[in-house]
């Protein structure tokens, strides 16, 4: 699938193991990537703003459905420091991170209409 967005285009497919080429990430890959780059996006500017020394950082994170009782998706963020850094900042960005705006949007209910 090509995705045409204001500068270019993004390629995604699916595994080779399911039918796809594996010329792109998948489409749960595409999310999780969009996730990542909302909380680091957010967590960089926040820390420019309070002018903390924390040079490096990464988000991980991976996704699991229980369908049980219904779909219950599970995403699971860790946020890595390559440096040592105060706890109380720590926390801090940990809070932050909830603030991303795809984390807000994926936090609340979503509805998907179709046409």
């Amino acid at each position: 699938c090509k995705i045409t967005w204001r500068n270019g285009v993004i390629l995604m497919d699916e595994p080779e193991s399911i039918g796809g080429k594996d010329l792109g990430p998948d489409p749960y890959t595409t999310l999780l990537a969009s996730l990542a780059g909302c909380t680091l996006s957010t967590l960089k500017m926040y820390i420019e703003r309070k002018g903390w020394d924390i040079p490096e950082l990464s988000v991980s994170l991976s996704m699991s459905q229980d369908i049980e009782q219904g779909i219950t998706t599970y995403i699971k963020r860790e946020i890595n420091f390559t440096h040592e850094i105060p706890l109380e900042q720590k926390e801090r960005l940990l809070v932050i991170a909830t603030k991303c705006p795809v984390s807000k949007i994926l936090e609340n209910n979503i509805i998907i209409q179709t046409n």
